[in-house]
């Protein structure tokens, strides 16, 4: 199976298999062929500068949660669930406060502002739209935030992100619809709230 990220993990049911037989250290593969959407998933979720340490307590409860998993299931959604499950814990211990502006500055972090080259006036219009992006995200209510990051930010299909959190597809597809249509309204200036 081939990630996003570029990993390889060629049979992931095989990996399972030999750690779920006794070989610890095939669990490895999983780790790096995941360890990107799954950063990416904290900090999307809120984690901020918590998401390594909330990537590394999801993978270790992933590991001793290995003979619950479903057999023939995808290990990526499976691992996003209990990401997601992670940073709320994160997010309730630390205060959400704190965890948006560890967020807004792992977003901004990394990357100039103003890239070399580029026009001023467009970066500037650019930065606005991200910013306005981000508190349009941040207004939606939990359930509405968390199915777009999924689906759009985590880049999961429909199925996938039904998965990942735990949801049936038509409530997915239903809470999707709805976020967007908050999303869409927030973006054009007005405040529904959801």
């Amino acid at each position: 199976m081939s990630t996003r990220e570029g990993g390889l993990v060629e049979d992931e049911a095989a990996v399972i298999a030999r750690v779920r037989a006794g070989e610890p250290e095939a669990y490895a593969e999983l780790v790096r062929a995941h360890t990107a959407v799954a950063l990416r998933a904290a900090v999307a979720c809120g984690a901020g500068a918590e998401a390594e340490d909330v990537v590394q307590q999801a993978f270790f409860k992933a590991y001793r949660s290995l003979g619950q998993f479903r057999n023939g299931a995808s290990f990526r959604p499976w691992l996003l669930g209990i990401v997601a499950n992670e940073t709320r814990n994160t997010l309730r211990a630390a205060g959400r406060q704190r965890a948006v502006a560890g967020r807004e500055a792992e977003l901004l972090a990394g990357e100039p502002l103003i890239p070399e080259g580029a026009d001023p006036a467009v970066a500037a219009e650019e930065d606005e739209r991200r910013r306005r992006l981000r508190a349009a995200l941040d207004a939606l209510g939990e359930e509405h935030r968390q199915v777009v990051v999924h689906r759009y930010l985590l880049e999961l299909d429909e199925a996938e992100t039904a998965e990942a959190l735990g949801w049936p597809r038509g409530t997915v597809k239903s809470r999707l619809s709805r976020a967007l249509k908050r999303l869409g309204t927030a973006l054009e200036g007005g405040d529904e709230r959801g």
